[in-house]
């Protein structure tokens, strides 16, 4: 009772009129912010720091805070509408969101994005509420042993993501990891994989600028050839009515099972320090394709495959306040710059900011409520005009797509050496579309790779090099066995089948 009366106290705080007009302003500016190829919630808080300083230190992060959450639900736009990922975050989205809006279904896969962002961004506002010290606790408990293991979890539900063809999958997963390893070694500093000598390596290889340049411009190449087959261009018939509307959350319900999934495992993510919401959509929309009745429609249109990791990352962009709040690390790049903008304000983050600075931890968490509503509403009034773009003939759009991609492989570290090796990903991306290779997976390695190496090779100098690190701590071990089990189930499955072809001939 005491947690709801500090909620109480929290909405008279969030919803003063100063407040309430920072969080719709905060969620209308990252919708645009998360829409825009390159730029993410991490730039647009970047940018827009400075101008909190003319507010109140508690309204100044409730509007970022808000920014934060509606460059969540924006990083979905233009991965459905265009195919390019607004964010590393919705680079999950593209997989399932794109094809949907090529068959007519943009409304829908707009709504389902919208509407599982607002599960998962509730579902983590709840348990933030509610369960701030315990899953804080856990937070911190959680070393490189458990880290790996649970990268291993995510890397063991890659062998799902490419069908029934294992060896390409592997080929593919093998390939984001090498991609991954470019640039300097991170225990001796030594330099590796640095291709040709050419000194842009060095920096390693942005992962925004491979995803940009794979679902970017490899997507518009094959629907430019696709267009020549057919001999017109692809537009889109979906339109925004009443019916359509109620049809399509309709369908949404029947996908519950994804949504609720992806909260839980988005939250639990981003409470991790420095993993994110981006390795939670990920492990997210695999997950979800595993537990699917029907894994073969995903890549294709499901729309599981768009409420997963949707719901995921708004999850996670939750779950990594938690770390930043309580203990003062930050969960996430996003919230390592809130965290910045805390210090500065005279805000101390750690567990005694609960009990010395109340009004601003409870206001901050009712603002989270009012951010995921204002987001929701937002997101939904703009669908008629995110439906009208894509009406726009391929001629036209393939240009804006081709500017837009160039813009967002620049802007994040203003090289011209990822604007070129963007093109060639994107090259590479179509090639490997037309071989029926799965991008998924390699997009997924080259994600998840920076995070298990460091978690890797500390774990093993801790333990001096045994492996059995992983299966002597509590929490680490049962999530080795789970991963150990569902890497090597496809394996199984084909021996089984094998033997049972071979009996059946004899």
């Amino acid at each position: 009772m005491e947690i709801l009366g500090l909620l109480m106290d929290g909405f008279a705080i969030a919803l003063q009129p100063l407040n309430l007009g920072l969080i719709i302003v905060g969620c209308a500016l990252g919708l645009i912010i998360g829409a825009m190829p390159g730029l993410g919630s991490v730039n647009g808080v970047a940018i827009l720091l400075p101008i909190t300083f003319l507010v109140p230190p508690t309204g100044a992060i409730i509007f970022l805070a808000a920014l934060y959450y509606g460059a969540m639900y924006g990083g979905a736009v233009s991965s459905i509408m265009l195919g390019i990922p607004g964010a590393s975050t919705a680079v999950a989205t593209t997989f399932d969101g794109r094809p949907l809006a090529l068959q007519g279904h943009a409304d829908k896969a707009l709504i389902a994005a919208a509407t599982a962002s607002f599960v998962g961004g509730t579902i983590s506002v709840v348990l933030f509420t509610f369960f701030a010290p315990p899953l804080a606790h856990v937070a911190l408990v959680f070393g490189a042993p458990e880290e790996f293991a649970l990268m291993l979890l995510a890397f063991a539900t890659f062998v799902g993501l490419g069908g029934d063809d294992i060896a390409k999958t592997i080929f593919s997963i093998c390939i984001g990891l090498v991609l991954s390893a470019v640039g300097l070694d991170i225990m001796s500093g030594e330099p590796r994989l640095i291709f040709f000598d050419i000194p842009g390596f060095f920096r390693g290889i942005n992962f925004l600028v491979l995803a940009i340049g794979i679902y970017g411009i490899g997507e518009m190449l094959w629907t430019i050839e696709e267009t020549r087959a057919t001999g017109g261009a692809k537009i889109s018939e979906a339109t925004v009515t009443f019916k359509r509307t109620m049809a399509a959350l309709r369908e949404i319900m029947g996908a519950w099972k994804a949504g609720l999934m992806g909260s839980f495992l988005g939250y639990f993510v981003g409470i991790l320090p420095a993993a994110g919401a981006t390795p939670g959509a990920l492990m997210a929309y695999g997950v979800a394709k595993q537990i699917s009745k029907d894994p073969d429609k995903f890549g294709k249109g499901a729309l599981e495959g768009v409420v997963a990791p949707e719901s995921a990352n708004n999850a996670a962009s939750t779950g990594s306040m938690l770390p930043m709040l309580t203990l003062g690390i930050p969960g996430s790049p996003t919230t390592a710059i809130l965290l910045g903008g805390m210090v500065i304000w005279g805000l101390e983050p750690g567990p005694l900011l609960f009990v010395e600075q109340k009004e601003f931890v409870w206001g901050l968490i009712a603002s989270l409520y009012a951010a995921n509503l204002a987001a929701l509403l937002i997101n939904i009034a703009f669908i008629p005009v995110f439906i009208w773009v894509l009406k726009m003939p391929f001629t036209i759009l393939a240009p804006i797509i081709f500017v837009l991609c160039l813009i967002g492989g620049y802007a994040p570290t203003q090289s011209l050496h990822d604007v070129w090796l963007m093109v060639g990903f994107g090259i590479v991306g179509y090639l490997m579309r037309k071989l029926d290779y799965p991008l998924a997976p390699a997009v997924l390695a080259i994600v998840l790779g920076p995070l298990a190496e460091p978690a890797l090779r500390q774990s093993l100098l801790i333990n001096d090099g045994s492996f059995s690190i992983f299966f002597s701590r509590p929490y680490s071990a049962p999530i080795m066995i789970v991963a150990l089990i569902l890497l090597f189930l496809p394996l199984i499955k084909l021996v089984v089948n094998k033997v049972r072809v071979k009996k059946a001939a004899a």
